[in-house]
């Protein structure tokens, strides 16, 4: 009898350590996931809620294998913003819907060709320097939360307040033990929010006017042909980031998430996930890299986490003063914590290359590597009318085809 008692007691302890986890993967997400709706016009606790039940849609069709949060897509910040100002909020979302489709037809495609066709289109070549430049590309809006004045703080406050997040975050990683050097992260932010509590710069307000239990403000989409036609194009460099991520988490777990679950499994749950949070008004979903570099920084590599995460996302969005509470974190105690977490990416994907063993001196992966990593951080672009690609997907798209093109052995 006394070692079942033992063994509930010790369940029960893994259960909390699992939930404070998941409570530290939703801060790392919180701050892009809550700025994506803000700046694209949408509603941050409906945000909150589709991230939540995608990130669990996701683990249905992987199985839970892949430790991923899904949640706000910055690709499609400035497509919304100006989708809403010509079609409606209504309008937009039903091109949203379809953006999750293309998601649907990459993930057939991969899944008639099998892996091994990703395998021969993505080599390390092309996939070690696409997760360098999710990193890099990251780190200029992890330096302007850092370091950028606010409406009642000045830059040197927001100095102080990151830098304070930064080397908390910085020791506990590296000089902790036990339980408490998992928690990185979530040292860093109580540090930083600490500070900046004590020089003033935390403002409650949207915290006293907040109720306390408020359904969030869904919205139903409108079918407008033109808004879908405008808005599918827009899909092509998120499925294409996506990719890059998990990749980047294949490298940080050591695990072939490419082959099990299968890459078009986890772009079928994103996607699915995509068209669900548009059917309520949120925006589209898609995997994370801040909490890739949280996993490859913490070593917690249990999908599972991520469940917990979403459950809280659930919960908070249906309280008024929670996620108004989460709303109070100013923007230099997470870019404190952000420049090690983009960094950290940086450093996976260099990690990857040197795993491969790829020889970056033959010309032939010279070429390859060298454009996408001018072309994804120099912010290069293609327009044609309504439809643009840059960054990101640009570069990836044209390190497979010069991985294609270019003959090997040269």
């Amino acid at each position: 009898m006394e070692s079942i008692k033992l063994e509930e007691q010790a369940i029960y302890k893994f259960q909390i350590k699992d939930f404070i986890f998941g409570i530290q993967i939703l801060f790392v997400a919180f701050g892009a996931l809550v700025l994506v709706p803000i700046l694209a016009g949408l509603n941050p606790n409906v945000a909150l809620f589709t991230s939540g039940v995608g990130t669990l849609i996701f683990q249905v069709i992987t199985g839970g294998k892949v430790p991923v949060y899904l949640a706000s897509s910055f690709a499609f910040i400035a497509p919304i913003t100006l989708g809403i100002s010509k079609y409606g909020l209504a309008a937009t979302l039903s091109g949203l819907i379809v953006t999750g489709i293309v998601y649907l037809i990459l993930s057939l495609l991969i899944f008639w060709g099998g892996a091994t066709i990703i395998h021969r289109i993505l080599p390390p070549c092309v996939t070690s320097p696409v997760i360098m430049v999710i990193g890099l590309s990251l780190a200029p809006a992890a330096v302007k939360m850092a370091s950028e004045a606010g409406d009642n703080y000045s830059a040197t406050m927001a100095l102080i307040v990151s830098s304070t997040s930064l080397l908390t975050t910085i020791v506990i990683f590296v000089f902790a033990k036990g339980l408490f050097r998992l928690l990185p992260i979530l040292g860093g932010l109580i540090a930083g929010y600490l500070i900046a509590l004590l020089l003033g710069m935390v403002d409650f307000s949207p915290l006293t006017e907040a109720a306390w239990f408020a359904l969030p403000p869904f919205v139903t989409p409108k079918f407008h042909l033109p808004a879908i036609f405008f808005m599918l194009p827009v899909a092509i460099a998120p499925a294409i980031e996506h990719i890059g991520d998990i990749l980047a988490i294949k490298s940080v777990t050591n695990r072939d998430y490419l082959r099990d679950p299968g890459l078009h499994r986890t772009l079928l749950g994103d996607g699915i996930a995509t068209s669900f949070a548009a059917l309520l008004g949120g925006p589209p979903n898609t995997t994370y890299s801040e909490v890739t570099a949280a996993v490859a920084i913490t070593g917690i590599k249990n999908a599972g986490i991520m469940t917990w995460a979403a459950i809280c996302a659930i919960v908070f969005s249906f309280s008024g003063k929670l996620g108004a509470l989460l709303q109070t974190i100013p923007p230099p105690v997470m870019g404190g914590i952000l420049v090690i977490l983009f960094g950290t990416i940086v450093v996976v994907g260099i990690q990857s290359l040197i795993n491969q063993g790829e020889n970056l001196i033959q010309p032939r992966n010279l070429a390859v590597v060298s454009v996408i990593l001018v072309f994804g951080v120099g912010g290069m672009s293609f327009q044609a009318g309504e439809f643009a690609i840059e960054g990101i997907g640009l570069c990836c798209i044209v390190g497979i085809c010069l991985n294609l093109l270019l003959p090997t052995g040269v």
